[in-house]
């Protein structure tokens, strides 16, 4: 588990990491440079979740023996399918994401992380939002380095 005790706020524990793939963790069907070792990182201490309808159809072979259970879903209502596997997880989950279809999840998190990279982020995902971040390297980081998240959302 991550721990975060938040100056003037609640401590954030963190037992799940969501994530979604295009356009967050992987541009054009393809992981992001240093992406695989932060999650191998992350795997060691919470359950790491990558969320995706898989449109490239490449998840699998660029994911496979970084630490993380891929979660595939139908192209359809990509915004319900994230929720409900975020709501299965039961909660102490982190959620990060860059599109539209994560606001839902979003919302249920226990901490939300917007990326801001290739694809951009949607705008009416910001306020749904705990943080806003330029890459998807700077979201994982803020949870391995937990002094920039507690910098960032203390009171």
């Amino acid at each position: 588990m991550i721990t975060v005790a938040i100056p003037g706020r609640d401590t954030i524990e963190i037992e799940h990491i969501a994530l979604d793939y295009n356009g967050t963790i992987a541009a054009d069907g393809k992981l992001i440079d240093g992406i695989a070792g932060r999650i191998k990182k992350l795997s060691a201490f919470a359950n790491v979740y990558i969320l995706t309808a898989d449109t490239y159809g490449t998840v699998k072979a660029q994911c496979e023996n970084i630490g993380a259970i891929i979660k595939t879903f139908p192209r359809a209502n990509a915004a319900d399918c994230k929720l409900e596997i975020v709501e299965a997880l039961g909660g102490r989950t982190a959620c990060i994401g860059n599109g539209f279809n994560d606001i839902k999840m979003f919302d249920i998190a226990g901490l939300s992380i917007a990326v801001m990279d290739k694809e951009g982020v949607c705008a009416a995902l910001i306020p749904h939002a705990d943080v806003l971040v330029r890459s998807a390297e700077e979201a994982l980081d803020l949870l391995i380095y937990t002094d920039r998240l507690r910098a960032t959302l203390r009171t």
